[in-house]
């Protein structure tokens, strides 16, 4: 049996040392986290459970984790990211990114969420370039895409 050992890395968000594989010299970053600073982490937590489907990894009261298989959905308190770098970010002000999900029926992933999602944007609608969406915000206002791609990909 083979073992590799990856050096530890510490995660300024969680406070917890985790193994990272190292990246190859001269490669890009890789983007691994998306986090949402947010004044109230128990109602993004209570929105996201049931939406995603996963259950939180919480560390402590400021901070909880989605992991989905390709990223990670992080949830952070404002109040905590004020103190670790002040003036940085601002909760629930978000109107230029799209949390997008990939999921296998759109049409019944709005069915089945029309008892939580209290603010749709967009009903679900085949876009000109052919995968399905249905667009919809969290509490904060953060607009989410769950998206199913065309059969062809």
């Amino acid at each position: 049996m083979l073992f590799v050992l990856f050096p530890l890395s510490f995660c300024a968000w969680t406070g917890v040392w985790v193994p990272c594989a190292p990246l190859p010299p001269a490669s890009p970053p890789v983007l691994i986290n998306t986090c949402l600073m947010t004044s109230d982490v128990d109602r993004l937590i209570a929105f996201y459970e049931p939406v995603l489907q996963i259950k939180a990894e919480r560390t402590g009261k400021d901070y909880a984790e989605f992991h989905t298989g390709t990223g990670v959905l992080a949830i952070f308190s404002a109040e905590a990211q004020e103190r670790y770098i002040p003036g940085s970010a601002i909760a629930g002000s978000n109107r230029s990114m799209v949390l997008e999900f990939r999921v296998n029926n759109v049409d019944e992933e709005y069915r089945r969420l029309q008892g939580r999602v209290k603010i749709w944007v967009k009903p679900p609608t085949t876009q000109p370039w052919g995968t399905r969406s249905v667009y919809f915000r969290d509490p904060d206002g953060n607009l989410v895409d769950f998206f199913t791609r065309p059969k062809s990909q």
